[in-house]
């Protein structure tokens, strides 16, 4: 049986059309208080149990949702529980760097486990180690051959990849290689929590060049802006985007118009935007990814293709 919470009921169908199943029938209700209820409307004894709930605006609204249905599922005597997590918040906190500062993404999955969850399926974790916070199931899919697709589509003449900094240069060579284009890296310093970073050096060539930036995620697109404005100066005929999660606001918007980018590439996993997206956002499904890796897992065949 396929469910979905609130925050990802867009998702939830498409992944139900592509497996030709309909959705289970559930409901969350918000009381005045501001607390939430879940209730499954149909009978889940001995079921498997796929519930799609994504955990960004509002996070933790959406990420105590996940919790109540992990546990309601769980006490309707479900033979098991996958939470299938489009994107997971608090994910990038993922270690102790200051002093007397919480590990969110350990207590997170400390959390989930808590509930009941038998299994997790999510999208390019911002650290990857986040799978090792978990005693159960991990699959974190990716999106880049999805957002690739879209990319090869366009046809960019004369293409490089640009990682953001150098955290993500592993990736971005995975994607250079997938789409037969060399690489450059941006050198990215991050001073404080403002969500805002500053590109200073550029590794690589983009003299003449279509220029891709890729990254897991962007919630300001202050780096994404910085360095398009880089690539731009150092000879990029045109600069593009890529990324898995988009969770963009309206200072994000404002950035995104004036800057050179022309085009920003993201996935549908994060629907809850509190803001219209623009037309220069192509939004690439990632239902398909999600629905191949359900009923992989239900039909008990292995994912591994998936990665490939």
């Amino acid at each position: 049986m396929l469910l979905a919470g609130s925050a990802s009921r867009k998702l939830g169908t498409a992944v139900a059309a592509y497996l030709g199943h309909e959705l289970g029938a559930c409901e969350t209700i918000r009381f005045s208080e501001g607390n939430l209820f879940v209730r499954v409307l149909e009978n889940v004894r001995g079921r498997d149990v796929f519930l799609v709930q994504g955990t960004a605006f509002p996070a933790n609204d959406n990420f105590m949702e996940l919790l109540f249905w992990i546990d309601a599922i769980k006490r309707a005597s479900a033979a098991s529980v996958t939470a299938v997590i489009p994107y997971l918040s608090y994910a990038k906190g993922d270690k102790k760097d200051e002093p007397r500062v919480s590990i969110r993404a350990r207590v997170c999955a400390d959390a989930i486990e808590a509930a009941g969850v038998d299994r997790v399926v999510t999208l390019d974790l911002h650290a990857p180690q986040v799978q090792g916070f978990f005693r159960v199931p991990v699959d974190d899919l990716y999106a880049m051959p999805s957002l690739c697709d879209a990319v090869v589509a366009r046809r960019l003449p004369d293409l490089v990849v640009v990682a953001p900094d150098a955290g993500y240069a592993k990736k971005a060579r995975q994607w250079s290689e997938r789409l037969g284009a060399p690489l450059a890296i941006a050198d990215k310093r991050r001073t404080d929590h403002s969500e805002s970073a500053e590109v200073l050096e550029l590794i690589g060539s983009v003299d003449g060049c279509t220029a891709l930036i890729v990254d897991d995620f962007t919630i300001s697109a202050g780096t994404l802006v910085d360095a398009a404005r880089v690539l731009r100066e150092r000879g990029a005929t045109a600069v593009y985007a890529a990324v898995s999660h988009g969770l963009l606001t309206d200072a994000a918007l404002e950035r995104l118009a004036a800057s050179p980018i022309r085009t920003l590439f993201m996935t549908d996993s994060v629907e809850t935007q509190p803001v219209e997206l623009p037309a220069m956002v192509e939004v690439v499904s990632v239902a398909p990814l999600f629905g191949e890796a359900i009923r992989r897992i239900a039909s008990r065949e292995s994912i591994s293709v998936l990665f490939s």
